[in-house]
């Protein structure tokens, strides 16, 4: 038998030998409680210990028969066990061993994906602390703002990252559930302690209400966990995308030596990682819907849910994990071209430092409302004229030059008015 401590990679987490071993898990943790109150004998659980073992082929053959997934793992596991498996399964129904695995395997996730965040995180800090001073444009509405710097964008990044942590590590009690409750949740065959013991062994607690099953607003909580995430990460792919457009080209995915990124154009470099980590989040708030959809079930129980989760739950969290990898290995090797940012920083005669000039203008005795008109009709001429020039506008208006001298209106134009403060930002992320 594994270990289930010893976690493996996240796709065998989800394959059905890796699903067989947490039956066997939940049904031992079982036997192992129902020995320590009595129920029992202790020569029998020492020969159900040595002898339990599965064969998964057998098991998907007899279900071919009895078209019952726990009862041909049942049936196959007492071909092991001889008479000591009248005493495996006591009190129990499908659903103990069906949701308390599926919490191993849920737990068993969230610790390969959490193990995971930690690289990204890392490779964002790094970047953060690299393009600490690299000053680009900010944008609003996809429009150039004010400036801020690189490093300051991806302050950002890791603050997310940092609450996306959060929540995943909160997430694990909530699906970290078992339930050895019985047909429908009221321990009519089974001691309560059974149930606390099992669980207690596997490092789930116990649900304190179930029904048949453990209710399904906590796998919904988990798929929209991992939506929330995979939403993160969508969120970065996308702000590389529009940086790598190539009118703006301030960051650009790394080229691989001899890839091509057309058929047809050869001139081609696309952000082909950046648009398959989009793709893939639109794939996990599908999956989110569908668990919101399982949390009405019928009465007690129905398996409307369980043909969803088969799909849903493991597909989701290997999506999410591949995403973590490969937008790590992403931002690690992003090029990054201050040149170009500086660049764009002083598009139009840099207009972007209208807002300076007006406070400038204001703090010198001129009304706002006055100062407005003429700071936005001086930038509005240079945005709309090709090779406009919003300093040189500024600097050879009368209005201005009776308000500011050369000096101050030097200052206006000088971006790291912008960036005095961002040491606070970068103290509180402790870059």
């Amino acid at each position: 038998m594994i270990e289930r401590y010893t976690l493996p990679a996240m796709g065998q987490l989800w394959t059905d030998e890796y699903k067989f071993h947490t039956w066997l898990d939940v049904e031992l943790a079982v036997c192992e409680a129902q020995t320590t109150l009595g129920q029992i004998p202790g020569e029998v659980m020492h020969q159900i210990r040595q002898r339990a073992q599965f064969d998964p082929q057998r098991i998907q053959e007899i279900e071919q028969t009895v078209r019952h997934d726990v009862i041909a793992f049942l049936t196959n596991l007492n071909e092991s066990l001889g008479d000591a498996g009248r005493y495996v399964h006591l009190g129990l129904t499908s659903s103990d061993v069906l949701d308390t695995g599926l919490a191993l395997q849920l737990v068993g996730s969230l610790e390969v994906i959490l193990a995971q965040v930690e690289p990204l995180i890392q490779v964002v800090r790094h970047q953060a602390q690299r393009h600490r001073d690299t000053v680009m444009v900010g944008r609003s509405h996809g429009i150039h703002a004010e400036p801020i710097t690189f490093g300051f964008k991806l302050a950002g990044w890791l603050a997310e990252l940092l609450r996306q942590r959060e929540r995943l590590t909160r997430l694990r009690s909530q699906v970290g559930v078992g339930k050895i409750s019985g047909a429908v949740g009221t321990y009519a065959h089974l001691d309560p302690r059974v149930e606390a013991l099992a669980c207690q062994s596997l490092g789930l607690a116990p649900d304190c209400a179930s029904t048949q099953v453990i209710s399904r607003d906590r796998h919904a909580e988990y798929l929209q966990g991992l939506a929330l995430l995979g939403a993160s990460l969508e969120r970065f792919a996308v702000e590389i995308r529009h940086l790598q457009r190539t009118e703006v080209l301030e960051v650009e995915e790394f080229f691989a030596p001899g890839q091509k990124g057309s058929s047809a154009m050869p001139h081609k470099r696309n952000p082909i990682r950046s648009e398959r980590l989009t793709g893939l989040a639109r794939l996990l708030r599908g999956y989110a819907a569908a668990g919101l959809e399982n949390v009405a079930l019928w009465h007690e129980r129905d398996i409307s849910h369980s043909a969803v989760e088969r799909v849903a739950l493991g597909d989701a969290s290997i999506v999410v994990h591949f995403m973590l990898v490969e937008l790590t290995d992403l931002v690690q090797t992003l090029q990054i071209y201050p040149e170009n940012m500086r660049r764009n920083l002083y598009h139009y005669g840099g207009v972007i430092f209208s807002q300076q000039v007006l406070l400038s203008l204001v703090q010198q005795g001129m009304s706002r409302e006055d100062a407005y008109q003429l700071v936005q009709s001086l930038a509005h001429q240079a945005w709309n004229r090709e090779g406009g020039d919003f300093r040189a506008l500024v600097e050879q208006s009368a209005t201005v030059q009776n308000h500011l001298s050369p000096a101050a209106i030097a200052m206006c134009f000088d971006p790291t008015n912008h960036l005095q403060h961002l040491d606070a930002i970068y103290q509180r992320l402790n870059i």
